[in-house]
């Protein structure tokens, strides 16, 4: 058995002490109308839209950082195509000078084995 130094007479009266502090308490609060908690609504509706003016802020300067980064992205992908294009270009060039020169190429080579063939039977 655990013997307590307090009565249940005590424990209760401590009880309702405890409720009343605590009643006595919240009765203490400031009210919602009361001129403190006004200005301090007022603080904090101040706070939040000076918040949400600099997340704008940065928001747009997030927009406009990405809108200048998808127009350098989009020069760098235009010089790389007009790099292929004239990359290309030089290729067809050198091609259409190596088709050009192959006939001439045959012909020399006709004549030059003509020739060798009838200068092998003027000996």
């Amino acid at each position: 058995m655990s013997f307590s130094p307090h009565s249940f007479a005590d424990r209760q009266a401590s009880s309702t002490a405890a409720k009343k502090a605590l009643l006595e308490r919240f009765k203490a609060r400031p009210r919602a109308d009361d001129p403190v908690m006004i200005q301090r609504r007022a603080e904090r509706e101040a706070v939040a839209t000076a918040r949400s003016a600099r997340e704008a802020v940065k928001a747009a300067e997030r927009a406009a950082e990405a809108r200048l980064a998808a127009a350098e992205r989009e020069r760098v992908a235009e010089l790389a195509h007009l790099e292929e294009l004239t990359r290309q270009a030089a290729a067809q060039t050198e091609l259409a000078r190596i088709e050009a020169e192959r006939p001439r190429k045959v012909l020399l080579e006709a004549v030059q084995y003509m020739q060798a063939r009838t200068a092998g039977k003027r000996r």
